[in-house]
């Protein structure tokens, strides 16, 4: 069986298809504790919890309940730089020769309904596909990619470019890392519950007007590849994130940047939709 898990009010949950929501730790008496990053390296047993939640009385809906960033505390969360061609093509770049890779600070991880705190006039939004590591992994091989991740979620990977173009080399991490910059969610999601986990549509929708629209079957570098790159250079633990890379459509290419009172709004095929406000 699939799973979605999710995060409701700092505990783990698990999500039917009708949206209902059970306490992990509840359900498992107490096997599985509430704990998002615990929960995220037991995929195995979630797997198990979900086959039987049907016996199980749900604590809520998942409509009525005030989510946090699926993976709260991540040990590394990975950017991907330049992943599309379309982007490449819009900042009048080149596609670049290896994966471009930065780090996007865990400290600017929130949740799928937080605030955007702008603290910039030059911000500016990038809908992405975010893989969950849950088998800690060195050196695997594409095909073995997908066994090692727990799931998938919606990332916002959003950028100061002001901070970002300020130095030669770009600082891609300080840019992409200020505080409330890394919305996520709303859920995880396991690979199997995606209808095809190699084209998940992505969409973004400022202020209600579509700004890109665009499928990870577009990636330069698909997720077996990114996960198989990085784990040949450091160890992957569960909760790692990877920001998979944005499509075309950003708002710096477009002279649009952010601006106090816009609306983001994200969906990611087969995960789901959600919204920030900026301020």
């Amino acid at each position: 069986m699939s799973f979605r898990l999710a995060n409701v009010d700092d505990r783990a949950v698990l999500v039917d298809s009708d949206d209902n929501y059970y306490d992990l730790a509840t359900i498992s008496r107490g096997d599985v504790g509430p704990d998002l990053m615990e929960a995220i390296g037991t995929t195995a047993r979630l797997h198990e919890l979900d086959a039987g939640l049907s016996s199980h009385e749900p604590a809520g809906q998942l409509a009525d309940a005030v989510l946090g960033a699926p993976v709260p505390r991540p040990r590394n969360s990975f950017g991907i730089g330049l992943n599309y061609a379309g982007h490449v093509a819009e900042g009048g770049g080149e596609i670049p020769e290896s994966p471009v890779i930065f780090t996007k600070f865990p400290s600017c991880i929130v949740g799928p309904n937080s605030d955007v705190v702008l603290n910039s006039t030059a911000a500016d939004y990038e809908a992405e596909l975010v893989v969950v590591i849950g088998a800690g992994c060195r050196n695997v091989s594409r095909d073995a990619a997908w066994d090692h991740i727990a799931g998938v979620t919606g990332g916002q990977d959003i950028s100061d470019r002001a901070l970002q173009f300020a130095a030669k080399p770009p600082h891609f991490d300080m840019g992409k890392s200020r505080d409330t910059y890394g919305p996520t969610g709303p859920v995880l999601v396991s690979p199997d519950q995606l209808a095809n986990r190699d084209a998940i549509r992505i969409t973004c929708d400022v202020n209600g007007e579509r700004r890109q629209d665009s499928s990870t079957e577009h990636l330069i570098r698909d997720v077996p590849e990114l996960v198989s790159y990085i784990s040949g250079i450091l160890t992957l633990a569960p909760g790692d994130l990877i920001f998979t890379g944005t499509p075309e459509g950003v708002g710096m290419a477009q002279g649009r940047l952010l601006k106090p009172g816009d609306v983001i709004t994200t969906t990611i095929e087969g995960v789901g939709t959600f919204t920030n406000n900026c301020r």
